[in-house]
């Protein structure tokens, strides 16, 4: 076929081409927004419907027009989330991603979207949120971030200096070699499946934290335990309920943590903040509508 509709045909797939190789890019964008693999998804397929309605032709740089789509798309994604976290039963924790266990592979990933920074980035307003992701760990100008975000550059810098100031105050430092980490993992996997209390509690740091996250689909502790002691009373209690019940190691979010495995099923991510060989804190995703992003990793054969 010749003639405007041939080339626009051509315009078309090469946009659709285009956004393919971009997809993966744009996933990121969206969880880094709003911490769940599900809703990144939905944003970015609604941003995929929204370049099939458009005229290609039209769009001069098409990479900048589908990255400050799925962000606004995002950023109303993420103000709606706010609401309904409120209602959300028990503490809210992200959606673990699991990723490649090849260090090289994991490496961006670990120093951009970590377990450690996604949970902090849920202490910022959604706009300081968007400004910082897009530009600190997405790398874009403050002018496209200006355009995603419906604001000028100046004003979005200021959005982005706040939020990393706020990142760096409340931003654990978990600086911990990743054999180092991997070794404690192991050592508190093994004391929690053989129920040593003693063994777990010295692997503890005095102020401990554990934080449950079942969103009132699965049991799961509605508050934080707080504490050496009552962290690995409560760990070492749950665990001894199951009969069939193992750890697998695993990577999630570019770091090391633990699949719990209950009857061959899927049953939670644990993932653990370590400081100067001691573990500060303990996070347990149990809602099964969090776990899509590990359950096609680790699904049995």
């Amino acid at each position: 076929m010749n003639g405007p509709e041939a080339h626009a045909d051509t315009a078309a797939d090469r946009a659709l081409a285009h956004f393919a190789r971009l997809r993966p890019r744009l996933v990121g964008v969206a969880y880094g927004l709003l911490g769940s693999v599900a809703e990144a998804e939905d944003v970015v397929q609604d941003t995929w419907l929204r370049l099939q309605r458009s005229d290609a032709d039209a769009i001069d740089d098409l990479t900048g027009w589908l990255v400050t789509t799925t962000s606004r798309l995002a950023l109303d994604v993420l103000r709606s989330a706010r609401v309904r976290r409120e209602a959300y039963v028990g503490p809210w924790l992200p959606e673990p991603l699991a990723t490649a266990p090849d260090p090289a592979d994991a490496a961006g990933l670990a120093d951009s979207l970590s377990w450690a920074m996604l949970v902090v980035l849920e202490t910022l307003s959604p706009a300081e949120r968007a400004a910082f992701v897009l530009h600190d760990v997405f790398g874009l100008t403050f002018e496209e971030v200006a355009a995603a975000l419906g604001r000028t550059p100046a004003g979005c810098r200021k959005l982005a200096s706040r939020a990393r100031e706020h990142v760096e105050a409340r931003k654990p430092r978990f600086d911990v070699d990743p054999e180092e980490h991997r070794h404690v993992v192991q050592a508190f996997s093994r004391a929690v499946v053989s129920g040593d209390i003693d063994g777990l509690t010295a692997l503890l740091d005095p102020e401990a934290v554990l934080t449950s996250d079942g969103g009132g689909v699965v049991r799961a502790a509605r508050n934080p335990v707080r504490g050496a002691g009552k962290v690995a009373r409560f760990l070492t209690g749950v665990t001894a309920k199951y009969v069939d019940f193992e750890h697998r190691l695993t990577s999630v979010n570019g770091g090391p943590a633990l699949l719990t495995v209950v009857g061959g099923e899927v049953g939670g991510i644990t993932l653990l903040g370590i400081v100067d060989g001691r573990i500060v804190a303990v996070d347990m995703v149990r809602n099964p509508d969090k776990l899509n992003g590990v359950h096609e990793v680790h699904r049995p054969r």
